[in-house]
């Protein structure tokens, strides 16, 4: 048995192997202390069946997040299934009897670096697309903008993957996008007759890259900078947050993973000091919209509610939503399977987040239009 990490979004530690099983441990986050993401390939013989235990499970970020929770894994980096998995308190475990010779395991279906690029790059082929670079991140990566539409039209902001290790963030703005971009699309039109989007399909390539869980490569939560991002160790935010400001911000949408809660949910902004009715309406209208367009979305697990005034407003969407008086919604996607309908076979899936990416539309022109 040969196992490799050494690659994009790569994360895993050998403790020991034997022919047939392997103890693994999960390192942390690039100068952090967070972990739970990993990815890695394993070559062994075709037929054979191999045990990995993950032994540091219950060290993790979000111990609860294995519970109910099975590996993801695929043959080709396409298609992703799932592998039955167990946890026993102290490790996540599981068996996997091999088709081919070579199989990879992830947490959840990652989405490279290579992809985003590719996004990004057919995005631009459309003629009402264009691409910007608002600045560089820790390491030097470009932060990719797609603005969609006539930038003199009221502005939605699009927001995905703050915490690199929620890939299925990014393949529903990828959904988002492609639907957005689709010359036939009848809501994508009638939007954009109003509406300009602002969309960043990866607000952290770093620590995509790194294998991290939720850091950029400083070690910072991005999802905890908002109220004061750092050009040094927290740019990424800084440079969305500078074009915000220039743009005006009519509605906003930030793109997650749960690991803990088995559903789609939204967190709105009801403990911002300037909470209003307005954006209270907005939230139930969307809501219910999203409900009866995808059966996916559901209103009855989420988050605690934030008491009224005491939001973080270091959080994009509270922050967004406190400077700007609008819309403001964190959509939370989970790790796990769907617990309201679920699949035994992919759970949570890419392709489930890329057709919830293409109902926000829908959502937003009801809610907003």
């Amino acid at each position: 048995m040969h196992i490799n990490q050494n690659f994009d979004s790569g994360n895993i530690e050998v403790v020991s192997t034997n022919e047939r099983h392997a103890d693994l441990t999960i390192r942390t986050d690039s100068n952090s202390e967070f972990k739970q993401w990993f990815h890695f390939q394993v070559n062994g013989a075709v037929g054979k069946k191999y045990s990995f235990s993950i032994v540091n499970a219950a060290d993790c970020s979000y111990e609860a997040g294995w519970e109910d929770y099975h590996v993801v894994a695929s043959y080709d980096g396409e298609d992703w299934f799932r592998v039955a998995s167990r946890y026993d308190n102290k490790k996540l475990s599981f068996d996997h009897q091999f088709e081919y010779s070579s199989v990879f395991f992830a947490y959840f279906a990652p989405y490279s670096y290579q992809r985003h690029q590719q996004l990004i790059a057919n995005a631009q082929l459309a003629e009402n697309c264009l691409h910007q670079v608002l600045g560089l991140t820790v390491e030097g990566r470009n932060m990719d903008l797609l603005v969609i539409g006539e930038q003199t039209k009221k502005p939605i902001w699009i927001t995905a993957r703050q915490h690199p290790g929620e890939t299925m963030a990014q393949w529903c703005a990828e959904g988002l996008i492609e639907a957005l971009l689709d010359p036939d699309s009848s809501i994508s039109r009638s939007l954009l007759q109003d509406f300009c989007f602002f969309v960043v399909p990866n607000m952290n390539p770093d620590g995509a890259i790194k294998g991290n869980l939720r850091s950029n490569a400083a070690g910072a939560n991005l999802n905890r900078e908002w109220l004061k991002p750092s050009k040094e160790t927290s740019p990424e935010v800084y440079w969305v947050r500078e074009k915000m400001q220039q743009t005006g911000v009519e509605g906003y949408l930030d793109l997650h993973g749960d690991e803990g809660l088995p559903y789609v949910f939204v967190a709105a902004v009801e403990g911002n000091p300037s909470y209003s009715d307005k954006q209270q309406q907005l939230e139930s209208a969307f809501s219910k919209h999203l409900m009866a367009i995808n059966p996916d979305f559901q209103t009855k697990f989420g988050y605690d509610k934030d008491e009224a005034g005491k939001a973080d407003l270091r959080i994009a969407n509270n922050w967004v939503g406190e400077n700007f008086g609008c819309l403001a919604l964190t959509l939370e996607m989970p790790f796990k399977d769907n617990a309201n309908l679920p699949n035994a076979i992919t759970g949570w899936s890419p392709e489930r987040s890329y057709h919830l990416g293409q109902s926000l539309l829908t959502a937003l022109s009801m809610t907003l239009k």
